[in-house]
């Protein structure tokens, strides 16, 4: 029986991530053989150089299978077996807007978390809606892979939009990352670790992390080796600074938290205040830049040298080096479990619907699920400590008014939604902060009454 192959397509085909995934899926193609992998983004010249990079990568080191790209939904979307979704509505130029503005106005800016990352939410419902529907009219059975970011904002409204489609998997990569970066401290195989997790996107905590030869949970020794070593990504030589310090910053979590590892995006709802000085003053020393500052001029610039030396050499002999790329290695994963039906276990978002039996149904949560060719299915928690809810519900209850804000064209919802917030948690901050980002946003948000 002939190998199957798959026919891909990657929306954000601009994105500084491709490189890196066009790579991992040379490096993978065995695992998850290709027929077709088509790069789709509207920004047409922002892909050029990455489509044209994966032209001469696929011709020298994946020639059996097809790459192109496009700028046309319908090329795009057609006859597809997985569309992987990393759409970043408002591009890097929106979430820089969100950091300064933040920041100008006395609150954290972050892409996914804070006011930042509610007005990116309210950016990417829109343009994921229309995604999801375009879609369907031309793969109607396609697995839709989605990791557009802020991933909860964004899952909570296609539940919404989308019932009754059981082939959208809504996932995060950093559960993942926690779990290959504490492979690195324990000095393990990755593969050997069997976590046991709750939360909501980018805000969620391991219990156990099992190791699978014996069985033994090695959270006791984690607590102790994090104490002693602290803590770093998996791919620390690769990682700009900031991200060294958010890893690290699981070392002062734990201290004050020592039951659970944390998600490294814990920080920001355990620490506002110290969080907003440290990263103010950090701005402020690099003559005003923020984050997402650091990212185009780090990340971006490395990715699209990197396209560019190998169009002007018209070889990636003796320029790229097929190294791993945790983040797309873990889609790839996740694609090729669906595909074969393996029951492989990841970290996903799904509707509640008793998993963490002390949270409302219909809260997007994260946890463990075994990947199968009829879906995820996920594995529940039991109740979570007092704490822990209490936090989760806060945040659930402000994601949902901000995707009722967006459905309701509602003003008073988006405030209620931008009080809770654990990083605003002030109405007259909320009031100023949302009258500024319904301005900006004039050209992504619906119109809010």
């Amino acid at each position: 029986m002939a190998e199957k192959r798959y026919n891909v397509c990657i929306v954000g085909g601009g994105s500084t991530y491709m490189p890196g995934f066009l790579k991992s899926f040379v490096r993978l193609q065995k695992d998850f053989p290709l027929a077709k992998l088509v790069l789709f983004d509207i920004n047409g010249p922002r892909q050029e150089p990455v489509g044209k990079f994966g032209e001469i990568l696929f011709r020298e080191m994946y020639p059996n299978a097809e790459i192109s790209y496009t700028t046309d939904e319908k090329t795009a979307y057609t006859d597809m077996d997985f569309i992987f979704m990393q759409m970043r509505s408002g591009g890097l130029e929106g979430r820089r807007s969100d950091e300064h503005t933040c920041f100008d106005h006395g609150i954290i800016g972050q892409e996914t978390v804070g006011a930042g990352g509610m007005a990116y939410g309210m950016r990417s419902i829109g343009d994921m809606i229309h995604a999801i529907h375009a879609i369907r009219q031309y793969s109607p059975n396609a697995w839709c892979l989605n990791y557009s970011n802020p991933a909860a904002i964004v899952a909570e409204a296609l539940r919404r939009e989308f019932p009754e489609d059981k082939r959208i998997l809504n996932i995060c990569d950093q559960p993942e990352n926690v779990v290959r970066s504490t492979s690195r401290l324990l000095d393990v195989d990755w593969n050997d670790l069997e976590p046991v997790y709750f939360g909501l996107n980018h805000y969620g905590w391991f219990t156990h992390m099992y190791y699978k030869p014996t069985g033994e949970d090695l959270m006791p020794k984690i607590r102790k080796l994090v104490h002693e070593k602290g803590f770093l990504p998996q791919d620390a030589e690769q990682r700009d600074p900031s991200w060294l310090e958010t890893y690290g910053n699981v070392q002062m979590m734990m201290e004050d938290y020592p039951e659970f590892l944390p998600n490294t995006y814990d920080q920001y709802y355990l620490y506002p205040l110290y969080k907003f000085q440290h990263l103010n003053e950090e701005r402020m020393a690099a003559g005003n830049k923020t984050r997402a500052d650091e990212v185009i001029e780090g990340r971006e610039k490395r990715a699209f040298g990197e396209c560019h030396r190998c169009i002007d050499a018209g070889t990636t002999k003796g320029i790229v080096d097929i190294h791993s790329d945790a983040h797309a290695e873990m889609m790839i994963e996740v694609a090729s479990a669906i595909a074969h039906n393996s029951g492989r276990r990841y970290i996903i978002i799904t509707e509640n619907n008793g998993l963490i039996n002390n949270m409302q149904d219909d809260a997007m949560v994260e946890v463990v699920a075994e990947l199968t060719a009829n879906g995820p299915r996920p594995m529940g928690v039991g109740n979570i400590p007092q704490f822990y809810l209490g936090l989760l519900v806060q945040q659930v209850s402000c994601e949902k008014l901000l995707v009722d804000a967006y459905f309701e064209h509602s003003y008073q919802k988006a405030l209620e939604a931008m009080t809770l917030n654990r990083l605003v948690n002030d109405t007259k901050k909320a009031h100023e902060i949302l009258d500024i980002l319904i301005e900006e946003n004039k050209d992504y948000w619906p119109e809010l009454k």
